[in-house]
C-alpha cells in the first residue's frame, strides 16, 4: 500500500516537470529556418523561445492586459504583472492551452469575463494565486487537473463549482478567508479523483465536511480547529498525509482512536494544546508533536502493539513502523524512555 501511495504522490508532484521536459525535448532540434516565423507571431511584450515554441513568457513585464495568444501556445506564463481582467478576446485563437500561470496579478471576480475560463477546453493547470479574488471563479474547464487559488480573499465557494471537475487532483485554497459556513456538505461534490486538498491558513473552527473519498493529502494547518469528530477519517480511507499544525486541538477534542487510522503515514500535530500523545496506528511512519504541552512519554501506553510483541524480533506483521518522532518544545526531559525504543524498533530520529 505504501508503494502505491508514494507512486500516486510522485505522479502528482512531478508530472509538471516531466511533461514540460518532454515537450522541450521534442523541439530541441527545431530547424532554425522556422525561428523567424515563431518570432514574428510572438506578442512584442513577451518572449517566445525558439527551442520551446509551445511556450509564451509574458511574466514580469508590467502588463495590464493579456496580449493576443498565438494558436500554437500550450504553456502561458503571465505571473508578476498588473493584469486586472481576463477577457475572451486574447484567447480567441488559443484553443490548445494546457497551462496558464496568472499568479501575482490584480485579478478580481468581476474582472473575469463570464464563461472565458470554461471555454478553454484543453486547460489542465490554472494558477491564480496572489490575486484579489473573493470567491472561486466559475465556471471552470471540465478537464482541469490542478487549481491553485492560494493567497486571495476567497470567502465563498459557489454552489456546484466543482461538480464537473472529475479530473481535478489538486485544489489549493490556502491562506484565504474561508469560514466553516463556506464549506457545505456538497461543496466538494464531483471531485472524485482529488488527491491533495489544501485549506491551511483560513478561519476554520471545525473539520471540513465531506472531503472527497480519494484524498491522500489533507492540509489544515493554521486554522482554529478544536475537535476531530468521531470516525471522521472513515469517510476518507486513503488519507496518507495529514497536517493539523497550529490549531487549537486539546486532549478532549480528539476521540479515543481518532488518529488510530491505518492509512495515515505522516501525522503533524505541532503547535496545539495536547498534554499527551494520542493513540496511533502501527502503520504511522512520521509523527510531529512538537510545541504542545506534553510533560512525559510512556512507551507502554502509546505503543500500538503490546510491548511483549514489540520485543519479539521474529514478529514483523504488526511491528510499529514509526521512523521519525518529534517532541521538542514540550515539557519532556531527556533521556528517552527505554520502552519507546523497545516499541518503535524502526525509529531513525527522535527530537526531544
Amino acid at each position: 500500500m505504501t508503494l502505491k501511495v508514494y507512486t500516486s504522490l510522485l505522479l502528482l508532484f512531478l508530472v509538471n516537470s516531466v511533461w514540460t521536459r518532454t515537450v522541450r525535448q521534442a523541439y530541441d532540434e527545431l530547424d532554425p529556418e522556422h525561428w523567424s516565423h515563431y518570432t514574428s507571431e510572438c506578442p512584442r511584450e513577451c518572449f517566445c523561445p525558439p527551442s520551446f515554441p509551445n511556450a509564451l513568457y509574458c511574466d514580469n513585464k508590467g502588463l495590464k492586459e493579456i496580449p493576443a495568444i498565438p494558436a500554437r501556445i500550450w504553456y502561458l506564463y503571465l505571473q508578476n504583472n498588473l493584469i486586472e481582467t481576463v477577457s475572451e478576446k486574447p484567447f480567441a485563437n488559443a484553443t490548445h492551452l494546457r497551462w496558464i500561470n496568472l499568479n501575482k496579478n490584480k485579478i478580481t471576480n468581476s474582472g473575469i469575463e463570464s464563461g472565458v475560463l470554461s471555454k478553454l477546453k484543453r486547460l489542465l493547470y490554472l494558477f491564480l494565486e496572489d490575486n484579489e479574488l473573493e470567491e472561486v471563479p466559475a465556471p471552470l474547464p471540465v478537464g482541469l487537473e490542478q487549481l491553485r487559488l492560494a493567497r486571495n480573499r476567497i470567502s465563498r465557494i459557489p454552489e456546484g463549482v466543482f461538480s464537473n471537475l472529475e479530473n481535478l487532483t489538486m485544489l489549493d485554497l490556502h491562506q484565504n478567508s474561508l469560514l466553516d459556513s463556506a464549506l457545505q456538505s456538497d461543496t466538494f461534490q464531483g471531485l472524485n479523483n482529488l488527491m491533495q486538498l489544501n485549506i491551511a491558513k483560513n478561519s476554520l473552527k471545525k473539520m471540513p465536511l465531506s472531503i472527497p473519498a480519494n484524498t491522500l493529502q489533507l492540509f489544515l494547518d493554521n486554522n482554529s480547529i478544536e475537535v476531530i469528530p468521531e470516525n471522521y477519517f472513515s469517510a476518507i480511507p486513503k488519507v496518507t498525509f495529514l497536517r493539523l499544525n497550529y490549531n487549537k486541538l486539546s486532549d478532549d477534542g480528539i476521540p479515543p482512536n481518532g488518529f488510530n487510522v491505518s492509512s495515515i503515514l505522516d501525522l503533524q500535530l505541532s503547535h496545539n494544546q495536547l498534554t499527551k500523545i494520542p493513540p496511533i496506528n502501527a502503520h504511522l511512519e512520521h509523527l510531529h508533536l512538537d510545541h504542545n504541552r506534553i510533560k512525559s512519554v510512556n512507551g507502554t501506553q502509546i505503543c500500538p502493539v503490546s510491548i511483549a510483541i514489540a520485543e519479539d524480533y521474529g514478529f514483523h506483521g504488526n511491528i510499529p513502523r514509526l521512523r521519525y518522532l518529534r517532541l521538542d518544545g514540550n515539557e519532556i526531559q531527556p533521556p528517552i524512555p527505554l520502552d519507546i525504543m523497545i516499541c518503535f524498533r524502526l525509529l531513525q530520529a527522535v527530537v526531544i
